[in-house]
């Protein structure tokens, strides 16, 4: 990300952006910028030289790494040898468990990876491509009810499809007991997966468009969206849409949900089509304009207004411009030096990065690459209950470069 401008130049930038924002979206079909701050591109963004404050080796499995320059956190592998990790949440007991994308859910319990899985998926089960077994979140109530929710791939009719499954846990073995929500459009690609509990109690849950970008404008078809419902699957009367789980709709493929502490704010990431990946701040009914924009793009053609859903058109808070980023799991710092940032895993992009917000705690300030081209693929990343984050690499996937002990689960431990 070298020739980045500076953090004044950008200012101007996104001031100038947003005022020819305000002279030109004056059509129904024009993006509302006075709730939400400009969008800009990552090139415009204030950014430190490409590797500041990483690591220049990784550490040994059970090895402490040396500190990062500017990082405060030690670098350590904390699981290897996995088969495309894609999801973890950790138990209040301090159990993590994860998914791998092609069928197993696995427990580390007491720092030690189990050898038997917890629960394996078969048949119907489907995984090819970007499809499989994704996105897990344990309950509020874990302790007490040991549910945790699941989101996966099947086949049905010769179809895809994607649902999202309640299972029980003992004794770390996992049974079946509800289908939460269930015929989610599914493909090789684009199957978004993020399952997340938010600050309200809610399941929220990320669905990308299958390939048939004209869903994600169809309030209809639950693709290309972004859903909200109760644990048990049904829909929240307060939703933005009279007895419909879309929460926000005109998504490609959205793989990360983090809400800010502070605030309660509702962030995604979402994959461009020709690079173009996006951070968005998520407003309830609110429509993020995919197919129809992207990018800095803040009207949809005369010619496609009459493809356009419902809910007020948002810009992105920013975008990679012409680089590929590819991002996936987001998670807020909610300790240390780097309180409140956000940080993404990119998979493309081969790096994670960190975001600095502005002092309305929304707006986008800065991005630092952190750990370029080092681990490879990173798909996840999650902030432990001791401040400890988690990174997940994926470069078992398809498209990465693996070594020896990919893929892995690093954890960075907190130097404060």
């Amino acid at each position: 990300m070298s020739g980045i401008n500076s953090l004044n130049e950008w200012m101007i930038t996104a001031a100038i952006s947003m005022v020819l924002t305000l002279i030109t979206g004056c059509s129904g079909a024009s993006i509302d910028t006075q709730s939400q701050p400009p969008a800009v591109t990552a090139p415009s963004v204030s950014v430190p030289a490409a590797g500041t404050g990483s690591t220049t080796s990784q550490p040994k499995q059970g090895q402490t790494g040396a500190v990062n320059t500017g990082i405060p956190y030690t670098q350590e592998v904390f699981a290897s040898k996995l088969n495309v990790p894609w999801d973890m949440d950790i138990a209040p007991d301090g159990r993590i468990f994860f998914t791998e994308r092609g069928g197993i859910i696995r427990v580390i319990d007491k720092g030690k990876l189990m050898e038997q899985p917890v629960y394996r998926f078969e048949k119907p089960f489907l995984q090819e491509g970007e499809s499989g077994l994704l996105g897990l979140v344990l309950d509020k109530d874990f302790a007490t009810n040991h549910a945790m929710y699941v989101y996966h791939t099947y086949e049905e009719g010769g179809g895809t499809r994607n649902q999202v499954l309640r299972m029980i846990e003992s004794n770390n073995r996992l049974q079946l007991d509800k289908v939460i929500i269930d015929k989610l459009p599914g493909a090789r690609t684009h199957d978004g997966g993020r399952v997340k509990i938010g600050p309200d109690g809610m399941l929220y849950i990320t669905s990308g468009d299958a390939g048939q970008s004209s869903i994600a404008q169809d309030l209809s078809q639950l693709g290309g969206k972004i859903l909200r419902i109760h644990p048990d699957g049904t829909i929240p009367r307060d939703n933005p849409f009279p007895d419909s789980p879309v929460y926000s709709l005109g998504h490609r493929n959205p793989q990360g949900l983090a809400w800010h502490p502070v605030t309660g704010k509702l962030f995604s990431t979402e994959h461009g089509q020709s690079a173009h990946d996006e951070f968005n701040l998520i407003d309830p009914g609110a429509n993020y304009g995919w197919p129809l924009i992207e990018g800095d793009e803040s009207e949809v053609a005369d010619k496609d207004k009459s493809k356009l859903g419902p809910g007020t058109l948002k810009l992105p808070l920013v975008h990679s411009g012409n680089e590929t980023w590819a991002p996936s799991g987001i998670t807020f710092v909610t300790k240390g030096p780097w309180k409140g940032n956000l940080l993404a895993a990119n998979l493309r992009g081969a790096q994670l990065l960190r975001v600095v917000l502005g002092s309305d705690q929304q707006s986008i300030q800065q991005l630092e690459p952190l750990l370029k081209n080092e681990l490879g693929r990173i798909r996840n990343v999650m902030e432990g209950p001791d401040g400890s984050i988690y990174i997940m690499t994926n470069n078992r996937d398809g498209r990465g470069t693996p070594g020896a002990a990919d893929d892995q689960i690093i954890r960075l431990k907190p130097n404060f």
